[in-house]
């Protein structure tokens, strides 16, 4: 592994956050503007995870070919050995993460919930059985799981004080998609991809500085391909984010089919006021290690809450404005966007 404070991974790695910001603040913008509206939900999602997987294998196989006919056996077996470790500890990480969130949260039955998951999962379809647990916190909801936990639905007390059923139902049926679409697993290979392509880089770098003085290393195209190694990866990483956000919408139309629209827009909005209304909730969820999983993330418009939440309301949301920046390195929609898509929705 690369030691701790190493000034080569530490320069790639700023090196690689500015590539991240130019792309997100100049091309990335003007790349979605341009797409949204042409592709359906299901050709994004295609066209972001192909673009993933091809970037991915194409800098690979450029360090594959630059490198490996100067390292040798060695070469294959070391670089096989870091993919090999990386993907073992984010497969790690998966399986823990359960226990690690049950812990974490206090999750805990709720005959009540449970009961809603169950009529949610079947009027969905789903093959299979979700516990669904409560968590203390402020409104959110999240799925996890994997095959060694089972998989579970979670959702917050106060998320449940704030919703009434038909909300919440739509609410559980947004989590129960994530369970329908593999949401967990998908996430995990894709997120996987930009830290191969940074450790590869990475390595890449200092296996050519140190090798510098002999002839027979092409030093040079190993450190250049290490460093591109390294900025393809934050770039990777934008695509991910993208993906995310993509799976976002295709886990509200499972809430909508489990409830309607109206429900799940209004699930939303509620939310979202709520966190708006409340700063100190909503600072306490943006340090969450697993705000990634929750139905609301914290990149939205900025509007004056409500103390209820009208049809009125709702479109004065969808009217709010948001950074398209912001959004950019984000693994949630703004709630906005969210609404809109729900009002175009093809059930």
């Amino acid at each position: 592994m690369i030691p701790l404070f190493d000034p080569v991974a530490l320069g790639l790695y700023v090196l690689g956050y500015i590539a991240m910001f130019i792309v997100a603040a100049t091309v990335a913008p003007k790349l979605a503007s341009s797409v949204s509206g042409r592709l359906t939900l299901f050709g994004a999602m295609a066209l972001t995870a192909v673009l993933i997987i091809l970037t991915t294998a194409f800098v690979i196989y450029l360090i594959a070919i630059v490198a490996l006919p100067s390292l040798g056996a060695y070469g294959v077996g070391f670089f096989m050995g870091l993919i090999f470790f990386v993907v073992l500890m984010n497969l790690l990480t998966y399986l823990a993460s359960p226990f690690m969130i049950n812990a974490a949260y206090g999750a805990r039955p709720d005959p009540r919930l449970q009961q809603i998951v169950d009529e949610v999962a079947a009027r969905l379809g789903a093959p299979f059985k979700i516990k669904a647990v409560v968590v203390d916190g402020p409104p959110n909801a999240f799925a996890y799981g994997n095959f060694l936990s089972g998989r579970h639905v979670a959702v917050t007390s106060s998320m449940l004080a704030i919703t009434d059923r038909r909300e919440l139902e739509a609410v559980v049926g947004h989590e129960i998609g994530h369970h329908l679409h593999r949401d967990n697993a998908i996430m995990l290979l894709f997120g996987v991809l930009p830290s191969i392509l940074y450790y590869l880089g990475v390595t890449s770098v200092r296996m050519a500085m140190a090798s510098s003085g002999s002839r027979n290393n092409n030093a040079a195209a190993l450190a250049a391909v290490g460093v591109l190694a390294v900025v393809v990866s934050f770039l990777v990483q934008l695509l991910v984010l993208a993906f995310s956000r993509l799976r976002e919408y295709y886990a509200d139309t499972a809430g909508a089919k489990a409830a309607g629209k109206e429900a799940m827009q209004f699930a939303l909005a509620k939310i979202h006021k709520f966190y708006f209304s409340n700063p100190e909730a909503h600072e306490a969820v943006r340090g969450e290690k697993f705000r990634a999983l929750f139905i609301y993330a914290l990149v939205n418009a900025v509007a004056n809450p409500f103390v209820t939440v009208t049809r009125s309301d709702v479109e004065a949301i969808k009217r709010s404005s948001y950074s398209v920046f912001e959004e950019v390195f984000a693994t949630h929609p703004p709630i906005p966007k969210r609404l809109k898509f729900l009002d175009e929705l093809q059930l």
